[in-house]
């Protein structure tokens, strides 16, 4: 009798460590699927901030009363650039992105610059770029919300909390971003 309560608990612990392995591996998967998620934004960014300062030389030329505006995409740009921390990232790349709006709004207000070819040709590798940072943010989130249902729910709660898997934030856009951006002159 003793045998076989022996090869049950035996049988038993078998069984919740390999649940824990389980989802340990799990999390540890969606952990570094999040960080490879997060560089892929991160190039795609480093792209758009090297284009940045070509776009504003070119919009220069043409709009010299707009200089605040262009200065401060410049100085969002650095800013955003700078970014430690993902929630510092996010919400700089949230008014960059912003400032960028209005720099195409003013844009629109000079036929000859919306003519300039270097200026659609830097126009067109923005859109593209910013194509690509919309991809790598939907697949960013999908796999944080895979992440931080996985640390909420049973029996997984428990391993997360056990070592210390954290929820991720979600890369989302401020309310601010979502308004259409108005010029007048």
């Amino acid at each position: 009798m003793s045998s076989i309560i022996s090869i049950f608990i035996i049988g038993l612990l078998v069984i919740i460590a390999s649940i824990v392995i389980l989802y340990y591996n799990k999390l540890v998967t969606l952990k570094n699927m999040i960080e490879e998620a997060f560089s892929s934004i991160d190039i795609q960014l480093k792209r758009r901030y090297d284009l940045i300062p070509n776009l504003v030389e070119t919009v220069k030329g043409y709009a010299k009363h707009e200089s605040s505006t262009l200065e401060n995409v410049v100085k969002l740009r650095n800013i955003a650039q700078t970014s430690e921390t993902i929630t510092d990232k996010i919400k700089n790349e949230n008014m960059l992105t912003t400032a960028l709006k209005s720099l195409f709004a003013i844009a629109e207000s000079y036929p000859d610059l919306k003519a300039n070819e270097n200026f659609l040709s830097l126009q067109n590798s923005l859109n593209e770029i910013e194509n690509n940072i919309q991809s790598a943010r939907r697949y960013y989130n999908a796999v944080v919300k895979d992440y931080n249902t996985l640390c909420e729910t049973f029996p997984s709660v428990f391993i997360a909390k056990m070592f210390h898997f954290n929820k991720k934030e979600f890369f989302t856009i401020e309310d601010e971003e979502k308004k259409n951006i108005k010029v007048s002159f």
